[in-house]
């Protein structure tokens, strides 16, 4: 996990929390320097800061999960697979001369247990998202992905997944290199394979680029992710020809955790430490390895016959609709 300090940077709604904060700090500064007892005082701050954050938190909006979801502190692909994994060796390539920096992938060890894990992955700058396209995947990272898929399902290792993409890459090369067809053979090829599937949204999950690496038996949702076929912004500017309406669109695309859940569309909320997994990364990584060891545990009890016909009902159920009649 990360471990440079650096300035935390401040959403709109959290603004009233972090005026509450400074004015305690200033508070204890003021009482230290001048050898007053405010311990009365700054506990009955310390509380009604307690309370806030919880208020703000527990009542966002789709438009500030969104925000949330893509705090440039937020932890990436990698940051959760060191923090959860026992063991740690990336593999990279395509084996057909590619190896894109915006999704990674290799074998480690979740509790003990050889796995595959791979993901989208961001860059923590500016200089770091350009080189990894800012966590848009061309064609090459997707062909990744399956080798590394096939390469756990030939040595019966489970593959977790964690899915954190705007969208994938949208570039008349990566059309050209067959981004569609890239993706489209993911989502059929992982419907064969006999090894337990495990996917995270961690963050943002938009359109086929997140769906590419998505198949699986068990879809699980952190709190503050979001995940939907097109970007709120997108949409606005598609219905409304406005994308200043993205957090109208935010709200009608249903995009939260609690949303997809109601839907039946994930399988499981996993929830984040209030302010966000970046106010705690610790936390959030040791909550998604319970998550993740719990479900394993409980697929690895079935067949491989078993599970490849539960994702495949898992998912025939998605988009059901029934016709009402006049």
């Amino acid at each position: 996990m990360p471990t440079t300090e650096r300035k935390p940077l401040l959403l709109d709604f959290e603004k009233p929390l972090v005026d509450l904060e400074l004015r305690i700090e200033q508070i204890r500064e003021l009482a230290s320097d001048n050898g007053v007892d405010v311990s009365e005082e700054i506990r009955r701050l310390e509380a009604r800061a307690m309370q806030l954050r919880e208020e703000i938190f527990s009542s966002l909006s789709p438009a500030q999960r969104l925000q949330l979801a893509r705090h440039p502190r937020r932890p990436s692909t990698l940051d959760y697979i060191q923090a959860i994994s026992d063991e740690w060796m990336e593999l990279h390539g395509d084996r057909r001369g590619s190896d894109d920096p915006a999704i990674v992938g290799g074998v480690g060890r979740l509790n003990g247990q050889p796995v595959v894990m791979l993901g989208h992955q961001k860059g923590r700058d500016t200089k770091d998202n350009i080189a990894r396209n800012f966590g848009m995947a061309s064609p090459g990272g997707y062909r990744k992905a399956m080798r590394l898929m096939d390469h756990a399902d030939r040595f019966k290792m489970p593959i977790i997944t964690f899915i954190d993409t705007p969208g994938a890459l949208p570039t008349v090369v990566a059309e050209h290199q067959g981004i569609g067809e890239a993706i489209a053979y993911n989502l059929r090829e992982m419907f064969r394979l006999d090894v337990p599937i495990i996917c995270a949204v961690i963050g943002e999950a938009f359109s086929g680029g997140a769906i590419g690496i998505g198949v699986c038996d068990r879809l699980l949702m952190f709190e503050h992710a979001v995940y939907t076929v097109i970007t709120p912004e997108g949409c606005a500017a598609i219905i409304w020809k406005d994308a200043s309406k993205a957090p109208q669109a935010a709200t009608a695309l249903k995009i939260t955790s609690w949303d997809l859940k109601n839907l039946g569309l994930i399988d499981k909320i996993i929830p984040e430490p209030i302010g966000g997994a970046h106010s705690d990364p610790i936390a959030a990584a040791s909550t998604l390895k319970q998550a993740l060891i719990q479900n394993l545990d409980e697929l690895s009890q079935l067949s491989g016959s078993q599970r490849k016909q539960m994702r495949y009902q898992k998912f025939r159920q998605m988009g059901k609709f029934a016709e009402m009649s006049n």
